[in-house]
């Protein structure tokens, strides 16, 4: 999965699209400048490869890609901290927030958005913060059942990140490597606890984080083969996708090259890797992976991905989840 530089796209771009091993593209607020603009954009994309996947991160709050025309979301701690006083109504708003998320992105032909956020909010993370629900990993499950439904009613898969979790760690990985220093059994009674529930409740997909925990594995989790098959796939029984994060954040560069790093998230188990922001490096990659061999299962896995998004929305939903939503605010 790619990004690309502007408003539309440039020759070499539309090559890139073409190439066999670009599966995907994710969209940044420079590649908005309205919704026409951001259709017609999108169209082209899809013109080139019809089964593209187009993503965005649009969690609400801070992390919203697309604001002009657009619902601006509340934080998800916003409704972390109403079910704290109203636990009936922060549910009933976590599937109403999904469902005006996943509408006005599906609008436009976005496939998927990079959300739920499932790191716990211990109130030290840089680049975490309110983008958390909660910091009680109970809290986080069950305002996600509703969140992960909304979704789906949208017909929108659900990624949940950071696995295993980033909230704990107070460094950003998009600038350094963090390192949490926990040991495992810690990690898995409390940051795994959402995905070990909403797996159940139909987590489509899952993308590690960038961050060592050093008392479990000494690579990043994104590239352990530790976290992903071992805990992911064997213990938790996770058979959907897993998307790396962003290949070019300073919390991945430390594993090699832009193909090394691509092969090493492969190999732990990764169906898609993402490199974003680093155009320089996509032509490297794809031309480092020309002997690489696409495990079969992974895209047996992400063609799932645009089975989903191919569900039908309803309109009339859409307005009643912005009433709820709007009453609210």
């Amino acid at each position: 999965m790619i990004d690309i530089k502007g408003f539309a796209l440039d020759d070499h771009e539309k090559s890139l699209i073409k190439h066999p091993l670009v599966g995907g593209i994710i969209l940044f607020t420079r590649n908005f400048q309205d919704i026409s603009q951001v259709k017609s954009l999108i169209m082209s994309c899809q013109a080139i490869k019809s089964d593209l996947i187009v993503a965005i991160d649009h969690e609400g709050g801070r992390v919203q890609r697309f604001k002009s025309g657009f619902t601006h979301l509340p934080a998800m701690a916003q409704l972390g901290d109403l079910y704290d006083r109203k636990p009936d109504q922060a549910c009933d708003l976590a599937y109403h927030t999904a469902i005006v998320l996943a509408y006005e992105l599906k609008k436009i032909g976005v496939n998927l958005s990079f959300t739920p956020v499932l790191d716990l909010n211990y109130g030290h993370s840089e680049v975490i913060g309110n983008r958390s629900f909660h910091q009680n990993p109970a809290v986080v499950s069950i305002l996600n059942q509703f969140f992960i439904k909304g979704l789906h009613d949208c017909g929108f898969p659900a990624i949940g990140k950071h696995f295993p979790g980033h909230g704990y760690v107070n460094a950003d990985s998009h600038l350094t490597l963090p390192v949490d220093e926990r040991d495992e059994e810690t990690i898995i009674n409390n940051d795994v606890l959402p995905y070990k529930a909403l797996i159940l409740s139909g987590l489509d997909a899952v993308m590690p984080a960038h961050v060592v925990y050093k008392n479990v594995d000494d690579k990043p989790a994104g590239f352990s083969r530790y976290w992903l098959q071992h805990i992911l796939r064997s213990q938790l029984g996770f058979n959907g996708v897993i998307f790396s994060d962003d290949l070019a954040m300073e919390g991945a560069v430390q594993t090699g090259s832009p193909t090394d790093r691509a092969l090493a998230a492969f190999h732990a188990g990764c169906d898609m890797v993402l490199l974003c922001n680093k155009p320089e490096e996509i032509d490297p990659l794809l031309n480092g992976l020309d002997q690489f061999k696409v495990d079969q299962q992974s895209i047996i896995r992400l063609n799932t991905m645009m089975a989903v998004s191919q569900n039908a929305i309803s309109e009339s939903l859409y307005i009643k989840s912005l009433k709820e939503l709007e009453n609210w605010k």
